[in-house]
């Protein structure tokens, strides 16, 4: 049975003190966002809600690369001008030092935000 001392909210890993992280390139590999947690096991997990602000003039496709780079883990979200942030991953889960890495349209002009709901079997 999990308990309060099993979950941890934390920044995403690639943040400079929970800052935003610009979304510089425009291919894959994409701009290195969050490493998550190591384990393998079942039970132990990161949860991720992710933001994304767009600082141009017209919508921006920002695309993540959810744990590699196969079609069937991209995930691509229009992300509109002018609307402060948007929610692009509202609660999806990762493990097993997987990384997400994000791209868009063009160059530096997607600021991506987030939290992460770390799940840990405590001690």
């Amino acid at each position: 049975m999990r308990d309060f001392r099993d979950y941890k909210k934390r920044g995403l890993s690639a943040s400079d003190d929970g800052r935003g992280i610009l979304a510089s390139a425009t291919g894959s590999p994409g701009t290195l966002i969050h490493t998550a947690l190591a384990s393998v096991a079942a039970n132990e997990w990161d949860e991720l809600t992710l933001w994304a602000v767009n600082n141009s003039g017209a919508a921006i496709t920002l695309t993540l690369e959810w744990g590699g780079t196969a079609a069937a883990d991209l995930i691509a979200v229009s992300v509109p001008a002018g609307v402060g942030l948007v929610t692009v991953i509202d609660g999806l889960v990762l493990h097993n030092g997987k990384e997400i890495r994000a791209y868009a349209g063009i160059a530096d002009v997607l600021v991506v935000h987030g939290s992460i709901q770390r799940y840990e079997q405590s001690l």
